[in-house]
């Protein structure tokens, strides 16, 4: 029986002895292509802005941690007064949020898409370290929305990492050929 006759699908994991597992309903691959095609609108937009306007890394970094508490206060300091960096991250940060975004949007290298996100929002998430409301801010939940997407593999939902992984490579798929490849794809 196909999932879309019942329904429902079945997840689970197993993780250090401990298994977790449930049931999701079939609608769910629109919600996960959602956060897929909503993460990658924003930081698409977000980087084109930057790109096409006025963006300077050095002010954030340098002065951002400095006041509220952060643990790696230190660290941003660091980079915001070494001139390679600033001028690294005056072209990673806007790049990245560009490419990024359009490899959400076309649902193309997700994984790799959605790990590089994630890593970009637990930097933001330490820049804009504030604890008035906890652990728990904007730029936290942005991160578990990247981890989510990868983990559905949502480039695969109306994307072309399926197409991806199945390009022919002397009678293999590509995935088949290179197993690596499932790391990034997806």
């Amino acid at each position: 029986m196909s999932t879309l006759d019942s329904g429902m699908n079945q997840l689970e994991s197993r993780v250090g002895g401990l298994t977790v597992g449930g049931k999701v309903h079939s609608l769910s691959a629109w919600f996960v292509l959602a956060l897929r095609l909503m993460m990658g609108y924003a930081f698409a937009y977000s980087g084109f802005t930057k790109i096409t306007g006025e963006f300077a890394a050095g002010g954030y970094l340098s002065n951002v941690a400095a006041t509220n508490g952060n643990p790696l206060a230190g660290l941003f300091a660091w980079m915001g007064s070494t001139p390679w960096f600033v001028e690294f991250a005056n072209v990673a940060v806007p790049y990245g949020e560009l490419f990024i975004g359009l490899g959400l949007l076309v649902g193309a290298f997700v994984r790799l898409a959605a790990f590089f996100g994630a890593l970009m929002m637990l930097m933001f998430y330490f820049g804009n370290w504030d604890m008035g409301h906890g652990f728990i801010n904007g730029d936290f939940a942005y991160m578990l929305v990247f981890l989510a997407v990868a983990a559905f593999a949502a480039g695969r939902i109306l994307g072309l990492d399926q197409y991806i992984e199945n390009y022919d490579v002397g009678g293999e798929t590509l995935v088949e050929r290179y197993p690596a490849l499932e790391y990034i794809l997806g």
